[in-house]
């Protein structure tokens, strides 16, 4: 104890040193005070650097995410229904996506927006934001707190354009340009966005957090593709079937454009599900990985069951699986790990396929381009899937314990309640759906007639409906 005191008696001296070689004293309390307050400052400039960088990286994924689903619908949804009609239909056909990108631009500025993400009801959003008033570019911290409102405002137009142009593939050949119009206008404003705000709206029904029965919808198999394969069932049964069908053949004109359709709606769903992260973090990195697998093994399981049924593996079996499985894992994306979603793709391939094969064929309704039976049916075993498969250790969505510990999210993690709720948000969306879309439908036809005569669909809605042609053979 005596040799270390001798030692401390040195101590001071010892620091004080440096200072003395320079001719100058040991450094004051005011002086440490001054270089703690620095060092304090240059922290709070490091985390303010931070912040806006990852602010700056969020938003570039989000505004590229927002390309990629404006993608999905044209070229490619445009490119893929257009290679499937007859050759005097495509323009028609394609015309019928591409309106949508205008029409759906202009409801959602004006009052879609507001109705989907406004404050309301658990039913529809309210109207403080008409005409995107307040919506400007500072983040909305109720839905994406690191990237400005007005991206996550034209993010969400996205998945508003492309939702109704999912139902055109049911009616195709068949529905006049006017009334696609008003039916798909009215469609967009009183179906959509009260199911957008149910399930991804604040103090919505369905909203996981809060909502009266939780429903996790990562980014729209509930939304999107549900609400869209049920309308398109119902206006395939309303309208009828093609003159002609099935007992004239009527296959894809071009089946290199579907291809390159399909192949578009595969890169474009990355931006789709890994933007519905609403963020360029690890979360999105689970959903671009989970919509990868889940679109290779249903590609794959769609080929093997039609290899079987009919002898041959077609290319357009191979797509049709590749999309049903991207519909299918869309509700799922960020809540399942990467097995889970080779599952459910496999599992969504061999279900999508039957219906296409089988059961379309046994009651002989005329769903054109199988919309339903690639997006309603994928859309509803994705939301049941979900509830099996949903893992707190992928998304934390239920909050966490006091030890830190995810709660449990779907079945695989204990919480067998949450196949309930994904039932109940399932059948939510069908019933109003259907019922919603079936009064529309009626409406229309009694204002303006829904289908063209039967003249117009034998010289094809190119010319009968847009006076053009999309091949010009003797030029």
């Amino acid at each position: 104890m005596c040799r270390l005191g001798s030692k401390l008696l040195f101590l001071p001296a010892f620091i004080g040193f440096p200072f003395l070689a320079l001719g100058q004293s040991p450094i004051s309390a005011q002086d440490t005070q001054a270089q703690i307050a620095a060092l304090q400052e240059a922290v709070r400039n490091a985390q303010a650097a931070s912040e806006s960088a990852r602010a700056a990286g969020d938003n570039a994924w989000m505004l590229v995410s927002a390309a990629l689903v404006l993608l999905m619908t044209a070229p490619g949804l445009a490119l893929f229904y257009g290679g499937l009609v007859r050759r005097k239909n495509i323009l028609g056909t394609m015309m019928q996506s591409f309106a949508m990108m205008g029409l759906v631009t202009l409801i959602w500025a004006i009052v879609g927006y507001s109705l989907a993400f406004g404050h309301g009801n658990a039913f529809i959003g309210g109207f403080e934001h008409v005409f995107l008033r307040g919506v400007g570019l500072a983040p909305d911290v109720d839905y994406a707190p690191t990237i400005p409102e007005q991206t996550f405002m034209v993010y969400q137009l996205m998945f508003a354009i492309i939702t109704p142009a999912l139902i055109t593939g049911a009616f195709a050949e068949r529905m006049k340009f006017s009334a696609m119009l008003v039916f798909l206008s009215l469609w967009s404003i009183l179906i959509y966005t009260p199911m957008a705000h149910m399930v991804w709206g604040v103090g919505g029904l369905l909203n996981p957090v809060g909502g009266r029965w939780p429903c996790l919808d990562f980014a729209g198999g509930t939304v999107v593709h549900i609400t869209s394969g049920i309308a398109a069932l119902v206006t395939a049964l309303y309208l009828g079937k093609r003159v002609g069908y099935p007992h004239m053949p009527m296959p894809p004109h071009s089946m290199v454009l579907t291809f390159i359709g399909a192949s578009l709606l595969w890169v474009g769903w990355f931006g789709f599900n890994a933007g519905s992260a609403l963020g360029a973090g690890p979360l999105a990195t689970s959903a671009f990985v989970n919509t990868q697998f889940a679109a290779a093994a249903a590609a794959l399981s769609w080929t093997v069951v039609e290899w079987i049924e009919n002898g041959k593996p077609t290319a357009l079996g191979a797509i049709s699986g590749a999309v049903a499985g991207l519909a299918t894992i869309t509700q799922a994306s960020g809540y399942v790990q990467p097995m889970s979603a080779l599952l459910i793709g496999l599992i969504a391939g061999v279900v999508c396929s039957i219906m296409v094969f089988r059961v379309k064929k046994y009651f002989g309704y005329d769903d054109s381009l199988d919309a339903f039976g690639v997006h309603g049916v994928g859309g509803t075993i994705g939301a049941l899937l979900t509830g099996f498969f949903a893992s707190g250790v992928i998304n934390a969505v239920f909050g966490r314990d006091a030890a830190g510990k995810p709660l449990a999210v779907g079945a695989i993690d204990g919480n067998w309640h949450q196949v309930k709720n994904q039932a109940i948000g399932m059948g939510i969306g069908w019933g109003f759906s259907f019922i919603g879309t079936l009064v529309l439908l009626v409406l229309v036809d009694k204002l303006i007639g829904l289908r063209v005569s039967a003249a117009d669909e034998a010289i094809g809605l190119d010319l009968s409906q847009h006076g053009e042609e999309g091949y010009d053979l003797n030029a």
